[in-house]
């Protein structure tokens, strides 16, 4: 006669899969290969985009499908980038600048607003390998990094920089069309003594310019695409047309189309007359010029002429001077002007139309350089975010650093001081200054420079309402809330309406030079946070700021941060003032009415470890006598009701105190004390950082619990517990340790706390030991919130485990694929930034049946696992069981035939295998670390719990049994 102790009917869904000791919390703690299949469906496209779509599979994963091409570092990254930083600055202002700054101190400011671009770029690099890089733009990767805050006032300098950077795209766009292409068709006659005449033009043309430029981005965003391979192209030929004029100036002659007339020492508007001469003969008859004739009145016998005409001569010399010239000795100086030009009639010279000075040419110029972002805006559509942002965004600052500072030498070297103090061009007939200097045409230049402003406005215009769409969405700041609407294709219409109107307010400045410092002033702002805290979360260590990039270092950070500090002041200190005021308000106004935002940035875990700091440092010292301050420790009585016996207490202490320093109200009711001094002694020895809290209590029970419960202060409160495993549980006289044990990981749990358990702990190293190369083994087999990864990272930070490698089993059930497991989970630990070597162990199905034929044939029959098995039915019980049912006359042949519980048998029957798994692959590991599984929901059960986890870890020299929080503790965002 033969029985199972096991039916056969068992639940399949979980019996099969080898994975009953968890089954009681699949839904908290689901299996890995389940997470794995969400990462495995993962994407960086922000949620709610309507340009991509959304499916929802039966089993509730998200899988969003993206529509567009996942681009390189080079199309993706490098090529926006090099679109946004050569434009509108490098064709209409940087001659001015050579010829008003002089050679060095151009290349001093091409130096420092390269230098503190590029220092940023290193911080965004390490914030972009800082984990997964969201879609969004650089919005989304720089407040995640900061948080809701700073990432908000942030947020809204980004996009009032892009939009003002838009009034700037524009205004050259006009400038360029009403004075070197269509000068004819300005509507206000453009006085050199009286600047609005033009400023009128550019407010009227600008404002129609927009208007067309709003209508195409509302239509659609892909035209703007389209558009922007034309609008790079024409960057990069003007460009190569200004290198090849300079190469032909060195092997040949100027050309002498372009002449410069010079009346004495001033230039003449050469617009106004054909011929750099007083006279000239015709028929041998002595006539002037239209030029005598802008000069003087009458006929030559009687003529009536300027003074300063008559007693100068007329001097011609050439535009371009040519490569070899030797013409930089004389530019390597500046040439400020004092003040504006004032003199008599002023209609004919070429004027300095401003006060011109070294700090307002950096305000001028740093504008060229902000086009950084242009790659991190694409962060969607970018194949590998982590390697193309940093990449690309450094080649593209390298590349065109380099065009910068050779066109600062080569304008210098090859073009007149005169043409290049022009501005606008008037002494060459109306040439851009830098077409001077174009091969073959100077018109290249001309149409390029204005296809380039004109891509680069259409680029702001549509980079600009996503930005401020995303701040709405994030819902931190509320009276945005009405611009994270989109029309059906997913263009954010309010968004961009109110970014037209804040355009249109640059555009009505009227001039390029007073609208660059403003969007200077948001961008670099927008710089000093990113160094700022990049720089303090590396100093100060903050848990989640783990970057990736290797030429990190803190010490760039804070020279980015002192720089950009510094060209705020530099370029307007004013400006510079309104700024941070603005800033600062956004920050309080997020502060005190925005959402409650978490998104687990650097400045929360910079806050933890600041308090940290500063508490640490109070225990190391009692207070002076200067600084001592009552911090109130409020004893109250509870009635029988555990009511506040004396409310009036509470309102003294808020009036004493008036809501400063430290104040911790409670109540006692039963307790002894003790001492703790050799607490405090034994954590002096082993070097631990912390503080020493004693619980009064009657009982141990008790007192962990209460330990558990109120432990900490505010945010200072242990979210872990770290204990010993109860040794020699089984020998105990009394079973009051291991429950004591089940009794704190229950209360743990509903805490929502974290616990670690070492097993074996008297085998762990100390800290004076060195271990030698050796490995940490995960067995990641249900997911916990990540705290199974973050603990052996946390733990080689340490100079004892730093020699040891990380490897990580999980665990595949029949239906599921181990290969793909492994490369999902190779992807996810490269999201996270760690260093590990994978291995998917599986587990096949099967049935497990027990003999029951005789008592002699569950004892010297037994199969190699089959003796573990009956450790929840032993000798002990067996007994226990007959001397139980003895009244009842039970036979001894009634009492074999008894099943115990299905559930213990499959649970040890996990305990078992994993165990055998556990120990052949991590027998030699320095270090074990397991999921733990819960304990069970009925009391009754405790001691078959016990036996579970003392089977699972058997065999193994060092272990640590963990059991996560409900709280993700690591993520792919950290």
């Amino acid at each position: 006669e033969t029985s199972s102790l096991i039916s056969t009917d068992h639940d399949d869904s979980i019996y099969g899969k080898n994975m009953a000791l968890y089954e009681d919390e699949m839904d908290s703690t689901p299996m890995v290969s389940s997470l794995l299949n969400k990462l495995a469906n993962y994407t960086n496209i922000t949620q709610g985009a309507l340009e991509h779509e959304e499916a929802e599979s039966e089993d509730g994963i998200q899988r969003v499908t993206v529509n567009g091409p996942q681009m390189g570092t080079f199309i993706g990254v490098f090529l926006p980038c090099m679109q946004n930083i050569l434009g509108v600055i490098l064709f209409l202002r940087l001659t001015w600048i050579v010829g008003t700054a002089g050679i060095m101190e151009a290349l001093a400011i091409v130096f420092m607003c390269c230098s503190c671009t590029m220092l940023t770029a290193i911080s965004m690099s390490a914030i972009a390998t800082n984990g997964v890089v969201p879609a969004g733009g650089s919005y989304y990767m720089i407040s995640r990094a900061l948080g809701p805050e700073f990432g908000g006032a942030v947020g809204l300098c980004v996009y009032l920089g892009t939009t003002f950077a838009g009034s700037m795209y524009i205004l050259g766009t006009m400038e360029i069309f009403l004075t070197y292409i269509m000068p004819n068709a300005a509507v206000f006659e453009a006085k050199s003594r009286e600047p609005t005449g033009m400023q009128n033009n550019m407010r009227i043309y600008g404002t129609f310019c927009l208007v067309i430029m709003t209508l195409v981005v509302f239509v659609g965003v892909k035209y703007v695409n389209k558009m922007a391979l034309v609008f790079l192209s024409c960057v990069m030929l003007s460009i190569m047309a200004i290198y090849a004029g300079v190469i032909q100036s060195a092997i040949k002659p100027p050309n002498s189309q372009h002449r410069v007339c010079l009346l004495g020492n001033r230039t003449l508007q050469n617009s106004r007359f054909d011929k750099c001469e007083k006279t000239e003969l015709i028929n041998n008859v002595t006539t002037p010029t239209q030029l005598w004739k802008l000069f003087c009145t009458g006929g030559i016998e009687n003529a009536t002429c300027d003074e300063y005409f008559t007693h100068n001569n007329l001097t011609e010399i050439q535009a371009v001077r040519g490569l070899l010239s030797g013409l930089y000795k004389s530019h390597l100086t500046s040439n400020y002007p004092e003040r504006a030009s004032d003199k008599s009639d002023e209609s004919h010279y070429v004027l300095h139309d401003v006060t011109t000075f070294f700090t307002l040419l950096v305000g001028i110029y740093f504008p060229s350089v902000t086009g950084i972002m242009a790659g991190s805006n694409r962060s969607g559509d970018l194949r590998d975010p982590q390697r193309s942002i940093p990449t690309g965004t450094i080649m593209a600052i390298a590349t065109t650093s380099i065009i910068y500072l050779s066109c600062v030498v080569l304008f210098g070297a090859c073009i007149e001081g005169v043409v290049l103090r022009d501005k606008y061009g008037k002494s060459v007939n109306g040439t851009l200054a830098v077409a001077t200097l174009a091969w073959p045409s100077s018109w290249v230049i001309v149409i390029g420079s204005f296809f380039s402003c004109c891509g680069a406005g259409l680029q702001s215009l549509t980079g600009a309402p996503r930005i401020l769409q995303a701040i709405a969405r994030d819902g931190i700041m509320p009276f945005l809330q009405v611009f994270g609407h989109s029309k059906s294709n997913g263009e954010p219409t309010w968004a961009l309406l109110l970014t037209a109107a804040i355009c249109e307010i640059g555009i009505l400045i009227g001039s390029l030079d007073h609208v660059a410092p403003i969007l200077s002033m948001f961008f670099l702002m927008c710089y000093l946070f990113v160094n700022l805290a990049c720089a303090v979360q590396t100093l100060l260590r903050t848990p989640n700021w783990r970057p990736r990039f290797k030429f990190y270092h803190w010490s760039l950070s804070f020279l980015g941060m002192s720089l950009s500090l510094s060209l705020m002041f530099v370029s307007s200190w004013y400006y510079a003032f309104v700024v941070i005021l603005f800033s600062g308000c956004i920050y309080k106004y997020i502060e005190y009415r925005g959402a409650e935002k978490e998104w687990g940035d650097g400045i929360r875990g910079l806050s933890l470890n600041a308090a940290q700091y500063a508490l640490i440092k109070l225990e190391e010292a009692p207070p002076h006598t200067k600084n001592w301050r009552p911090q109130l420790l409020v004893l109250l009585k509870l009635d029988s009701d555990l009511g506040v016996k004396h409310p009036c207490l509470l309102s003294f202490t808020s009036q004493l105190k008036a809501g400063k320093g430290l104040t911790i109200v409670c109540s006692v009711l039963e307790g002894t004390y003790m001492a703790r001094e050799n607490i405090k002694a034994a954590m002096a020895k082993e070097k631990t950082k912390g503080f020493c809290h004693v619980v009064v209590s009657s009982n141990q029970r008790d007192g962990f619990s209460h330990l558990i419960q109120s432990a900490g202060l505010g945010g200072m409160k242990h979210n872990s517990v770290l204990m010993a495993w109860p040794a020699n549980w089984k020998q105990a006289e009394s079973s009051l340790s291991w429950k004591n044990f089940i009794e704190t990981i229950r209360e743990t749990t509903a805490a929502h706390q974290a616990l670690l358990v070492a097993k074996n702990i008297d085998k762990f190293p100390t800290n004076q030991d060195r271990l030698d190369e050796g490995t940490i083994d995960v067995w990641w087999i249900v997911h916990d919130g990540g705290l199974l990864m973050l603990l052996p990272f946390l733990l080689r930070q340490h100079k004892v485990w730093r020699r040891c490698k990380m490897r990580i089993f999980t665990v595949a059930q029949m239906d599921d694929n181990s290969i793909q497991m492994k490369k999902d989970l190779q992807m996810f630990l490269y999201h996270l930034r760690l260093d590990a070597k994978v291995e998917v162990v599986e587990m096949v199905r099967y049935n497990f049946y027990l003999n029951t034929k005789s008592h002699a044939t569950l004892n010297d029959k037994a199969t190699p696992t089959s003796d573990r098995v009956h450790m929840t039915w032993t000798k002990e019980k067996l007994i226990s069981e007959r001397n139980r049912h003895r009244e009842a006359h039970m036979t001894v042949r009634d009492i074999f035939n008894m099943k115990p519980d299905q559930t213990n048998v499959r649970r040890m029957h996990t305990a078992v295998k994993l165990n055998e798994v556990v120990v052949k692959k991590s027998k030699g590991a320095k270090l074990v670390l397991l999921n733990m599984p819960g304990p069970p929901k009925n009391k009754g059960g405790d001691e078959n719990y016990m036996e579970f986890l003392e089977v699972l870890t058997e065999g193994l020299e060092r272990v640590l049994l963990v059991r996560g929080s409900s709280r993700e503790v690591i993520t792919i965002y950290s």
